[in-house]
């Protein structure tokens, strides 16, 4: 009687460029649902074009964003934070800050035709604060003291006292680098709705790594 080995070696299949194909259709389709799962739900990466949030993130830093954090929470004074500012116009490169009427203000192209543009500042004041800037700080609900803030660059300049009241629902957002940022002050719509902020900065990853405090 013949022997049965039961570690029987299987016939080795051929190989098949069909089911290689397929194979590597699936990955991909995998890694870009898994891709959008992340950037729509769970991060936000963003580049500083600018040196308006230095020395806390230098010109071309780029970032990485919770969006879980605003998901089940609200921002909190001194977060760093990732927002929509407006959009850019394909048709006259005009930047601008989204209006009423849903187009650009200088040529009228709509808005759902032009890019989005993300901001990247601070938050300083919160739903119900009143901000008052002078001598060179910021002060808040009328305190006497000013708000500590020592991420900022450099002394900021003054020229003249502002004041803001913060409607409910919104944030007023500066920069750290006060002196070369265009933040709220400068502005035409004020104040960032909360739905419109989207994810608070944890780290830089390039092109030198580090967390943001």
């Amino acid at each position: 009687m013949k022997n049965v080995n039961p570690q029987t070696e299987q016939e080795e299949q051929p190989f098949s460029w069909k089911a290689e194909i397929i194979s590597w259709i699936q990955i991909l389709v995998a890694a870009a649902v898994i891709a959008f799962i992340l950037n729509t739900f769970i991060i936000a990466n963003s580049r500083v074009p600018s040196a308006s949030m230095e020395n806390t993130i230098m010109t071309g830093d780029r970032v990485i964003g919770s969006r879980l954090s605003y998901r089940f929470g609200h921002p909190d004074r001194g977060d760093v934070a990732i927002f929509v500012f407006g959009h850019t116009c394909r048709n006259c490169h005009a930047q601008y800050q989204d209006t009423d009427e849903g187009v650009c203000p200088n040529c009228g192209r709509p808005d759902k035709r032009n890019p989005i543009v993300y901001y990247v500042k601070r938050v300083i004041g919160l739903p119900g604060d009143v901000v008052d800037i002078h001598d060179g700080h910021v002060y808040l609900n009328g305190s006497a003291e000013p708000y500590e803030e020592p991420y900022l660059a450099e002394d900021m300049e003054t020229p003249y006292p502002l004041h803001y009241e913060v409607p409910e629902g919104c944030y007023f957002m500066l920069g750290d680098n006060r002196n070369y940022s265009l933040d709220a002050r400068f502005w035409v719509n004020t104040y960032i709705q909360e739905d419109e902020i989207i994810a608070k900065v944890l780290f830089r990853y390039f092109p030198k790594p580090g967390k943001i405090q």
